[in-house]
């Protein structure tokens, strides 16, 4: 059974075009994070100095343009992930990696807290190879923080299909749906 955070009151189900991975505002860069339920992502990312944009989607499928039922299927690879736009004269990559691994478990495969399925799984999809290789330092330097192995996957950055208009800034919007928040 896959447990989620399906919306009853549907407002606004349109979405922005794909982002591909060489996508970037000038002087920024980008980031893309799985930890689980994308809100609760979304929110400790958009609390970080220099953080100048969150937007939550879908990354690491195979399925073009998924919506957020198909990905609750399974069916389709994608992680539920938060594309993070930040100015790297305020914030480092390596900060990122610290929140990242701070707020979630990243020792369980294809879940979260409740959330369960493929697309609640621990996953940092790389920007290019300084990324990747931050990334897998990361990996070997909070793995002594752990009792059980690290199973956060590290890729190489696809295409970022953004959530439905309803699931971006849902919390800030709503009051509620904050999901699970680790902190170690």
């Amino acid at each position: 059974m896959i447990f989620g955070h399906r919306s009853t009151t549907v407002v606004d189900d349109s979405r922005a075009p794909a982002i591909e991975p060489g996508d970037v505002p000038g002087g920024m860069e980008r980031a893309s994070f799985a930890a689980g339920c994308f809100w609760g992502v979304e929110d400790f990312f958009r609390e970080l100095p220099g953080v100048v944009d969150v937007v939550v989607g879908y990354e690491g499928g195979s399925t073009p343009d998924p919506t957020y039922e198909a990905v609750c299927t399974g069916s389709t690879g994608h992680a539920e992930t938060a594309l993070v736009t930040f100015d790297p004269a305020v914030i480092g990559y390596a900060d990122l990696l610290e929140a990242f691994f701070r707020h979630h478990d990243p020792t369980t495969p294809n879940r979260q807290g409740p959330d369960v399925g493929t697309q609640y799984r621990s996953a940092i999809f790389t920007h290019g190879p300084e990324q990747e290789r931050q990334a897998r330092e990361a990996l070997e330097s909070y793995g002594a923080r752990f009792r059980r192995p690290i199973v956060t996957e590290v890729v190489p950055a696809t295409t970022f299909w953004p959530a439905e208009a309803y699931h971006q800034g849902f919390t800030a919007r709503t009051g509620r749906g904050a999901c699970h928040v680790a902190n170690w």
